[in-house]
């Protein structure tokens, strides 16, 4: 299957990128294209227009720091259960991923991740992180890569923590060893960190343990961790599910803010269409292994091209979800 992401042609010194399309066998555009330079130009003065490039033009001039061309995911018994997706994310880039339990999305991060479940291969397509073809990878080769130039955060934090040891001490480690921080100045570099996620009160913080901090603030510890390395992309998977919506909303804003001051590049899975127009550009939409529809997240979910997109809208109707379209 060929990359759903918009593309950018050049002609004649212009830029113009590529609405919104459904890619499952269907080849129409849905809504205007962006960029097209009027008809009516003042040939005699030889005038050229000077067009301002979209958010995706733009970010299109950059080089994916993480893709996936053409995935295949296979289980043991050969099901397939990704079938040729593809997916590219780029510095300062907030790219969503849609879709219902099942149809993919966390096997695909879990791909561009090399943390597969076991039973699962990559059997057909390319993983590439920051120019590194890492479809054959081994586990050395991914643990060199994985949160120095790609991390991740994933729903439930307090699975990912040991109950009995202080948080502070587990961002400490992680300091060291993935970031290389000599041990005298790990303390300080974690203080940093959870002061620059908006933590307040932070050495008490640091003390505590996982049952005594909320899920906010736990997932707070992971991002802390994740950015440990400073990487250059950032997967969260349903980061925000299950919290209070208050909690849910300054997480979100963390991620957005985040993503300007670090030129991260985020890649957003989440069942909510309203949690990825707060925060994402562009947007793919998965069932059954599949992209099925791809593009700006405006235009898609303002005029989506396919029937289920259609369907997830009107099922995030009553949520609002046009407050976050304007």
């Amino acid at each position: 299957m060929s990359d759903a992401n918009v593309s950018v042609a050049a002609a004649s010194g212009r830029s113009r990128s590529a609405d919104s399309v459904p890619i499952s066998g269907q080849n129409q555009e849905i809504g205007p294209r962006i960029g097209t330079p009027p008809a009516d130009r003042d040939a005699s003065a030889g005038a050229r227009i000077a067009f301002s490039p979209s958010f995706d033009e733009g970010s299109l001039v950059r080089a994916p720091v993480a893709s996936a061309e053409d995935l295949v995911i296979t289980a043991s018994d050969g099901t397939e259960l990704v079938r040729g997706v593809s997916i590219s994310v780029r510095p300062g880039e907030a790219v969503g991923i849609v879709g219902e339990s099942g149809s993919g999305k966390t096997l695909t991060c879990r791909a561009l991740l090399g943390i597969l479940p076991a039973g699962l291969t990559v059997t057909g397509g390319a993983v590439t992180i920051d120019g590194q073809d890492l479809t054959q990878a081994s586990e050395k080769q991914w643990r060199r890569l994985r949160g120095t130039n790609v991390a991740a955060v994933f729903q439930d934090p307090a699975s990912y923590l040991h109950p009995a040891i202080p948080v502070g001490a587990q961002l400490e480690e992680t300091l060291r060893i993935t970031a290389g921080v000599p041990r005298r100045q790990t303390r300080e570099r974690a203080r940093e960190l959870l002061d620059g996620l908006g933590i307040r009160r932070v050495d008490l913080v640091l003390r505590q343990r996982v049952a005594q901090l909320s899920g906010g603030m736990l997932q707070r510890v992971l991002i802390a961790m994740a950015l440990a390395a400073d990487p250059a992309v950032l997967i969260a998977d349903e980061a925000t599910t299950a919290l209070d919506v208050t909690v849910q909303a300054e997480l979100l804003e963390l991620l957005k803010r985040l993503r300007v001051e670090r030129d991260l590049a985020l890649i957003l899975v989440s069942h909510d269409l309203a949690v990825v127009a707060q925060v994402c550009e562009r947007v793919q939409v998965f069932r059954d292994g599949r992209v099925i529809e791809a593009g700006a997240t405006s235009r898609v979910l303002r005029a989506p091209g396919h029937p289920y997109t259609r369907e997830l809208l009107s099922a995030h109707a009553a949520y609002g979800l046009e407050r976050y379209l304007a």
